[in-house]
């Protein structure tokens, strides 16, 4: 099971500070001695080594591994959230990291808009559209039928579409995928029975207003979509995907998207 962290990553300089340390990593955790033993060169990036150490260590699964701006630490992105680490695996952080240059820059964002553009991909015939007339823009947008700002801004879907911007919801139960009795949540339960529906684009927008769901049960993708939002970053709803990968997280009024969309 992973274990929970609650720690902070914060970079004052592009020298990160460490703030968890594994020490006799083998003798505490069990980790396989060929992987407590440093890798050769702990300059160099070694993706399956470190994916292994991380999986025997914290039991999480790691999906990619990317090399960051700092020095001797990647980027984890794993079925749990997204975290980082140094090379050889004997640190790990659990926060956001930045460059701080002319701008404040999340050091995450330019590897993960490539991975949200490519995973969006796969999910591109499970989207609930709404289509604008006149498509100038298009977003992919995680929403949760329970979350006030995603009833805000879907109450405003008219206005949206008439300055041109197409709206791809995903499905994201906040509340998770199972309860704490191991039952399927109701907010995965909700959204499954939307995406079932017939006329889902209708349904979701019943279920916005507060109208009543129709009970569904179908092959709906909403763990996945659930899962594959987690991987990337998303930690609540509404979050946005912009059509060049990056993530904006929460309510964006209309005119306001407008004018970022714009400028993006």
């Amino acid at each position: 099971m992973f274990k929970t962290f609650i720690i902070s990553a914060v970079l004052a300089t592009l020298t990160l500070p460490m703030l968890l340390q594994y020490t006799n990593a083998a003798e505490q955790t069990n980790i396989p001695t060929t992987l407590a033993k440093p890798v050769s060169d702990p300059s160099v990036l070694d993706a399956d080594f470190l994916k292994a150490k991380i999986n025997s260590s914290l039991g999480l699964t790691v999906v990619k591994v990317e090399a960051t701006l700092v020095p001797g630490i990647a980027l984890l992105v794993t079925e749990q959230g997204l975290f980082y680490a140094s090379y050889n695996g004997d640190f790990f952080i659990q926060g956001k990291v930045y460059s701080l240059g002319s701008t404040v820059t999340d050091i995450a964002e330019k590897s993960l808009a490539k991975i949200r553009l490519e995973g969006l991909k796969t999910f591109e015939n499970d989207m609930i559209i709404y289509k604008a007339e006149n498509e100038k823009y298009v977003v992919s947008v995680f929403t949760d039928i329970t979350c006030g700002y995603c009833r805000k801004m879907h109450e405003q879907m008219a206005d949206y579409n008439a300055r041109g911007i197409t709206f791809r919801y995903l499905a994201y139960p906040r509340a998770g995928i199972k309860d704490r009795a191991g039952n399927l949540s109701q907010g995965f339960k909700d959204l499954r029975s939307v995406w079932c529906s017939e006329d889902n684009a209708t349904a979701l927008t019943k279920a916005k207003s507060g109208t009543g769901i129709a009970y569904r049960i179908c092959e709906a993708p909403i763990e996945a979509q659930f899962n594959f939002g987690r991987q990337i970053g998303v930690n609540g709803t509404p979050a946005i995907i912009l059509s060049n990968g990056m993530m904006v997280p929460g309510y964006q009024p209309p005119a306001q998207l407008e004018e970022l969309l714009k400028n993006t």
